[in-house]
Order: C-alpha cells, then structure tokens, then sequence
C-alpha cells in the first residue's frame, strides 16, 4: 500500500535520521528500491521525475507497476510515490493518477507567485491525502531537463512557503543535482541552520545526495534535513555493472544475452547503492 510521506518524515525528522528518495527508471530500478527496502526494514520514497515518467509510459502506468510490485514482492514497509521536481501542470496529474505525494517546484518563479501556486496545490493535495514538498532556492545543475543555478535559499522566503502547511521543504544550500566538480564549495550549513530554525518542526530536503561526504550527510541530518534525494549515484552503479558484464562478454556465453541477465547485475548494484545509503541516513530498521 502506497502512503503519504509525512509519517514517516516526521518520525524522522524526532528521530534525527532520514529516508531516502530514490529515482526510478524502469522495472528493474523500482524492484531494485522496494526489494532493498524490505530486506532492510526500512521507509522509502519512489521519486519519478517528469522525465522518468514519460519514459515509463506515463503516471498511471507507474501507480499500476508499484502498486502490483507492491502486493506480489509483499512489500510491508512505508512506501510513497513521489513527483520529483514537477512543474504546476504534472503536480495535478499525479494527483489524480494516484501517487501519494508530490513535489511543486516553484523556486524559478517570483515569490509571490511561488506561495499562490504552492498554497493552491497543498489544498488539493491534502484533500487527496497526499503529502506535498514545496522548493525555495533552485538546487543547481541539470536533472532531466530541469536546470537550477543553485542560489542559497532566503531564509525568510522558506518561513513563508513551510507556513502554507506543506510536509516537506526543499531549501537551496549550495546542493547540486549531477557529479560535484572538484571546487565544489561545500554546503552551506549557516543558511540551513537559519532556515531549520524559522522553519521549527519542517522536514527538510537534502536534493543532489550524490557525492556529498558522509560528514555533510550527518551535519545536514542534525540541522533538520529528514529526506535525502539519490538518483545519479544509481545510475553510475548501474551503468558500471552493465558495463563490466557486457566488456567481459557474459552476454556471448549461452543466454547471457537475455534481458534478465544482461540487467541482473546493474539490479544488484542498485540494490548495494541502496543499501549503502540507507546505513548512511539512519533509517535501517525504522518502518
């Protein structure tokens, strides 16, 4: 059964760990996730990028794929399906779709029209049952077309959106979607800091999880950061496991070349990847 995000954020965000959000792609990706998350008791977050889901055959598709996966593999732990970065347009179409939470991300417009559309959207949303995130502060890079600058949140901007009632808040610290270059800066823990305490009892997100140290990953948790966002780190494992099978010509010997055993070993990277990151963010054993 697919449920709000909000429970299990807030029982994160009292027990200073967080869940993670991880992309799906494809069958292989979600079963990767959900499979991972049973074995190690623990709540996650299906993210689904407006990209991804046009991919997959669209947003009914995916509710129909997790929710089967769901009953068949037995799947007892919290999961949610949650839009990733979705514009004003696929927010509602999620909505009706049947996901249970769902991002709008309004940070690249004004703020005025970011609270009016974010308000609106928190009423349909609650009315469904759904949790919603909201985002101030575009988180930079590039993920599936969505391009950010990655200008720290105002603080202020972040009390006047978490005031509209959403259950999660994505706050600009210096994060970026994608590969972190080598002059990369760091995040900025004063801003989250700032942030963590006009906001008050706000979970907040950490976007772009690739690449940042284990020591950001605790700083960020003990300033309120209850659910951390991982896509790229997947589909680096992935493609490395493929890449290895393939370069050392398993896919030549007998049925190697079957598509259940030509992705079996990006599914077992995915899994570890998972895994790792789960141990990481503390929320092994919190269903």
């Amino acid at each position: 059964m697919l449920v709000s995000a909000k429970e299990m954020l807030d029982k994160a965000k009292a027990g200073k760990y967080a869940v993670g959000q991880f992309n799906i792609n494809n069958l292989e990706w979600t079963k990767a996730v959900l499979v991972t998350a049973k074995e190690n008791n623990s709540p996650v977050i299906l993210g689904v990028s407006e990209g991804a889901g046009k991919y997959m055959g669209g947003y009914d598709t995916i509710v129909g794929m997790v929710k089967g996966m769901i009953k068949d593999l037995n799947i007892d732990v919290p999961v949610a399906l949650h839009l990733d970065h979705g514009s004003y347009e696929h927010a509602k179409k999620v909505i009706e779709a049947g996901f249970s939470s769902v991002m709008f991300d309004g940070s690249h417009y004004s703020i005025d029209e970011n609270v009016e559309k974010t308000k609106e959207l928190v009423t349909l949303a609650h009315s469904k049952g759904l949790s919603i995130e909201a985002e101030v502060g575009s988180i930079g890079g590039e993920e599936d077309g969505v391009v950010g600058k990655g200008e720290v949140a105002d603080a202020k901007e972040c009390k006047l959106i978490a005031n509209l009632g959403v259950d999660m808040l994505a706050a600009g610290i210096g994060n970026i979607h994608g590969k972190y270059p080598d002059n990369w800066a760091g995040l900025e823990f004063e801003a989250l800091d700032e942030i963590q305490k006009l906001t008050e009892a706000m979970p907040l997100v950490l976007h772009g999880g690739t690449g940042i140290n284990e020591q950001m990953i605790q700083k960020a948790i003990s300033l309120g950061v209850s659910k951390i966002n991982v896509n790229t780190e997947c589909q680096l494992t992935f493609a490395a496991a493929t890449r290895k099978y393939i370069e050392e010509g398993k896919d030549l010997v007998g049925k190697g070349f079957d598509p259940r055993k030509l992705l079996a070993p990006g599914y077992e990277a995915i899994k570890q990847t998972v895994k790792e990151k789960m141990e990481l963010f503390g929320s092994i054993g919190k269903a």
